[in-house]
């Protein structure tokens, strides 16, 4: 396990990002991570990156249908006891979560033992309000808020359905202090069981406030996760 994602949901300023609730902009875009390069995924600014998230923007931009998954097909994928999926799932997948937003709408499936999430989004996509979904439940503890979390995750930009950044194309999990990173990130979190696979669709206030140009975020971008908790202490 890394002790930093590649891009890190901790502020990336001094200063937490207030949890006030702002949004914007909606168009069709699912991202496949299997086209993403590995530099888009920032694995370079592991070590500079604080793990933070953003809201909405108020994009008028139009884009098709885009998919997100976790990574590029591959043909061992490890479960989550080995690190996180790296294995598509299939296209046609039940999403476990549909939310219309102000602007656009997003769909996620969560990841299995052998498959990464899927994240379909309309973009650009914005929500007024941070709001989390619980796709499984697990039924490991629950987790605290000043819990020291290992998850997989991925990051995708609802402004225009982009990946931003991926453990799960990766394969390594990622452990982090839950009071040391943004709103946005708690709220996924804390109270839920370990073994569960969450989704969140994060307002600007709850993430980076300012942006965040390394991980091509802007102010003002929604950000949507899928995130497994593989443990906690």
């Amino acid at each position: 396990m890394t002790s930093g994602p590649g891009w890190n949901p901790e502020p990336a300023d001094t200063a937490r990002p207030s949890a006030a609730h702002r949004l914007t902009g909606c168009s069709v875009t699912a991202v496949n991570l299997s086209r993403v390069p590995a530099t888009t995924i920032l694995v370079a600014c592991a070590a500079s990156l604080a793990m933070t998230l953003a809201g909405c923007g108020s994009s008028t931009e139009s884009s098709s249908p885009t998919s997100s998954t976790a990574a590029s097909p591959v043909t061992d994928s490890a479960g989550p006891a080995d690190g996180c999926p790296q294995t598509p799932p299939a296209s046609d997948v039940t999403p476990e979560w549909t939310l219309p937003g102000a602007t656009g709408s997003v769909a996620v499936t969560g990841s299995t033992d052998t498959d990464a999430p899927l994240v379909t989004v309309e973009t650009p996509f914005s929500v007024t309000r941070t709001e989390v979904q619980t796709l499984t439940a697990g039924d490991g503890p629950v987790v605290s808020p000043t819990a020291t979390v290992s998850v997989c995750y991925m990051g995708v930009n609802g402004r225009d359905g982009k990946v931003f950044d991926s453990s799960y194309q990766r394969g390594e999990p990622v452990d982090f202090p839950l009071d040391g990173v943004v709103p946005g990130f708690q709220k996924a979190i804390t109270g839920q069981k370990v073994g569960s696979t969450v989704a969140v669709a994060m307002v600007s206030e709850d993430g980076y406030p300012q942006g965040q140009p390394r991980a091509g975020i802007e102010p003002g971008d929604s950000l949507i996760f899928a995130i497994k908790i593989l443990d906690a202490s």
